[in-house]
């Protein structure tokens, strides 16, 4: 209650300084343009320039190896029948997100879900490949509860962005209030599963398990810590409101922080554990699971209809597909909100994984 209180309450504290009228954060579907963002700056570009720099400079240094290492090999299978299935639909959504062919002009609203659902099965199906099991196969009944989790998830960052408006869809405007719910429920849903498939298949690789730097996290006084950040994260959110120019990054943040600070808070299980384990890994892979989906998310976007587009303040400019170059860095805190959601999931699923056996739905 108190989690879903900060999240959806904090920014409506933060609307009210602007003067906006709150039925305008409230329209649906969503069409008006209220904020108008900062023009491009070159200071502020090369300030966060300079962040993924050093970003992608500690990603390097995590996996520079620190001498000749040797890991198991993994018991390969052969690739599953249902994997090839599924790339082939996923060349086939592909080429019809693409294409405007005339045939296919009553349906041309709803490439994204299926080809998101392919692109799931088949990463799927590679892991199987390498190590005999997925997600699919052994952990059928927490795949599925990710799909509902992963609507609500994403919808939440769409209210988010009725304060930033840092993309906006083109076409939304071909659904009725009804028809934008059911479709953008049914688009969501695919978020969770992608990344967190992604994200196994990463983890079937023994070389990414191990990073250079395997030094546990030790946080003195760990409450007293995660207060400070929980009320730090709380401005942010009110700050994506009141000035979304200037706080927009922390609406891929502030999430984030207050569900981990509240789990540190009320001693429950939390990816700072394993942090002072040492186990680097655990950031370090959502993160890079996240990025991969985002270039699969921006690639396939860019030439299909309805889409999304940007506007982001300062660094609105080098566009790879529809996003900045500088705006992928999003995708890095996203992933570890991911993980960090799809673990309490995990655990509310009651879906240990198995050894072995495949889980019997």
């Amino acid at each position: 209650m108190m989690l879903t209180t900060l999240l959806i309450g904090l920014p409506i504290i933060g609307a009210t300084s602007t003067g906006h009228p709150m039925a305008l954060y409230l329209e649906f579907p969503p069409h008006t343009r209220y904020v108008q963002h900062a023009p491009f700056s070159w200071p502020a570009f090369a300030f966060v320039g300079t962040g993924e720099l050093l970003t992608a400079a500690v990603f390097i240094f995590l996996y520079l190896p620190r001498r000749r290492e040797t890991y198991p090999i993994a018991a390969r299978q052969k690739f599953p029948w249902w994997g090839l299935v599924s790339g082939l639909f996923v060349l086939c959504f592909w080429t019809l997100a693409w294409k405007r062919f005339g045939w296919f002009k009553p349906f041309q609203n709803f490439t994204f879900t299926p080809l998101w659902l392919s692109y799931v099965v088949f990463v799927n199906g590679l892991t199987y490949r390498r190590t005999g099991s997925c997600l699919l196969t052994h952990k059928t009944r927490y795949l599925l509860f990710l799909f509902p989790a992963s609507a609500l998830f994403w919808w939440y960052f769409e209210y988010l962005n009725r304060f930033a408006q840092n993309w906006y869809y083109v076409g939304g405007e071909l659904f009725t209030p009804v028809g934008y719910a059911i479709h953008g429920t049914v688009a969501f849903s695919t978020v969770l599963p992608a990344v967190i498939s992604t994200l196994e298949l990463l983890e079937s690789y023994p070389a990414l398990m191990h990073t250079r730097f395997q030094r546990p996290l030790i946080l003195g006084k760990p409450r007293a810590h995660a207060g400070t950040i929980l009320a730090l994260a709380s401005c942010g959110l009110i700050g994506i409101a009141a000035s979304p120019d200037t706080w927009y990054p922390l609406l891929w943040v502030s999430p984030l922080l207050i569900l981990v600070s509240l789990q540190v808070l009320l001693s429950q299980e939390n990816v700072l554990q394993k942090l002072e384990r040492g186990e680097w890994h655990v950031i370090t892979l959502p993160a890079l699971a996240a990025l991969i989906c985002g270039f699969f998310w921006e690639m396939w976007n860019h030439y299909s209809y309805p889409k999304w587009e940007y506007s982001i303040p300062y660094v609105q400019r080098f566009q790879i597909f529809e996003m900045p170059l500088l705006g992928y860095l999003g995708y890095l805190p996203f992933g570890l909100q991911c993980r960090v959601v799809a673990d309490l999931i995990e655990r509310l699923a009651g879906s240990p994984e198995k050894s072995g056996e495949p889980e019997q739905c």
